[in-house]
């Protein structure tokens, strides 16, 4: 999911917000955003949780991606938090 969330916070602009099955996953998934982004010159200001890899918390200023595993994201049920905010919808372009 994607939600735009600018002018609800000062923070970022959006936050993309997706689930992974297991810890193996969820690091793969943060890999191929990381080499992604890298490639058209886009770095990570911060990362979080990658270790764990239960919340990865990705941050690139204007976006922040949050990857979840199942009950991380239930618990924290950011979708009901920012439930304000308008929804974006997802484009493949690969």
């Amino acid at each position: 999911m994607i939600f735009d969330v600018h002018g609800l916070t000062f923070v970022t602009d959006f936050f993309v917000i997706c689930s992974g099955f297991n810890k193996r996953q969820l690091q793969s998934v943060a890999n191929e955003i990381e080499l992604k982004l890298h490639s058209y010159g886009i770095h990570w200001v911060g990362i979080e949780g990658y270790s764990e890899a239960r919340w990865i918390l990705m941050d690139y200023g204007d976006v922040v991606v949050h990857l979840f595993d199942r009950d991380m994201r239930h618990f924290y049920d950011l979708e009901l938090l920012w439930g304000d905010a308008r929804k974006l919808p997802w484009k493949d372009n690969t």
